[in-house]
């Protein structure tokens, strides 16, 4: 890519869905979009070079893990790059002179809807309306012209379409966060001004009593810090997993290294996903 040219980020959904607000943190504003409408599509675009980074989310601190998304890290062949977390906060957008009063129903993801019940409580008059994207949302009230309907999504939709907020913050729970990750093809360690880097690997173990324990004694006795594990259906074995693990430290650090030597020796498969620093 020649120098000062602006990346090129794969995302699902929408410009202006929270993947894009993701995108923007991890990789600056000077980025170029590349929106799709699956993830499997958002894979896909790196995969075949459309794109040099992808942006997925991988868990959400009300609805867990994003589980297609696990599976896809193990389908293709990509690095973790960076990692960071967005507030999901959801606002009531209009079109430019509407008001709340002629309001009578509401789009957006589903995810979404569900978030924000309690608003709906308080004004039954607006019903809710399913929707494929929380920013898609805001695009049809722009296409369409609607006067009676309003989207719930991020404030960067509201921007991006032009739409005037009527509520802020309608979302039930503040506490409520999504992790995304930043993949790209290229086998490098982001470094930024400082922090604690972090390491992703998913691993699966012979079907035996005591196969897991040995194999997360590998970092119990190391002292190294696991921050998740998750594990997933070991497609064509009933009832054997993979785990997903990440903990904190980096695989060029020799502690590290040394662990994942111990891993490799009592697991049947092991894959490094990367090693990153995570965007505050």
């Amino acid at each position: 890519m020649p120098p000062n040219t602006p990346p090129r980020v794969a995302f699902q959904g929408e410009p202006g869905a929270f993947s894009h607000s993701a995108a923007r943190k991890l990789l600056g504003e000077s980025i170029k979009l590349h929106p799709r409408p699956t993830f499997k599509e958002v894979f896909e675009a790196l995969d075949k070079a459309e794109a040099e980074y992808a942006v997925i989310p991988m868990e959400n601190t009300l609805h867990g893990s994003v589980h297609e998304n696990y599976d896809n890290l193990l389908d293709y062949n990509f690095v973790i790059a960076g990692e960071t977390s967005i507030r999901i906060s959801h606002q009531l957008i209009a079109l430019p002179g509407v008001s709340l009063r002629q309001i009578r129903r509401a789009l957006s993801h589903p995810v979404a809807l569900n978030q924000c019940k309690k608003f709906f409580e308080r004004h039954r008059r607006i019903q809710p309306a399913p929707y494929y994207d929380t920013a898609g949302s805001v695009k049809a009230l722009a296409e369409n012209q609607f006067r009676d309907t309003a989207a719930i999504a991020s404030r960067i939709a509201a921007e991006t379409y032009g739409g005037v907020i009527l509520k802020e913050n309608i979302e039930d729970i503040r506490e409520n966060f999504t992790r995304f990750f930043l993949l790209t093809k290229q086998k490098r360690l982001l470094r930024p001004a400082q922090g604690e880097p972090k390491t992703s690997i998913v691993f699966s173990t012979v079907n035996r009593s005591g196969a897991l324990f040995r194999a997360l004694a590998c970092f119990s006795l190391r002292d190294l810090n696991l921050t998740k594990i998750e594990s997933r259906p070991l497609r064509g074995k009933p009832w054997e997993y993979f785990f997903y693990v990440d903990f904190l430290g980096s695989a060029e650090d020799e502690i590290v290294r040394n662990a994942l030597t111990n891993l490799k020796e009592c697991t049947e498969f092991l894959k490094l996903l990367g090693s990153y620093y995570p965007t505050p």
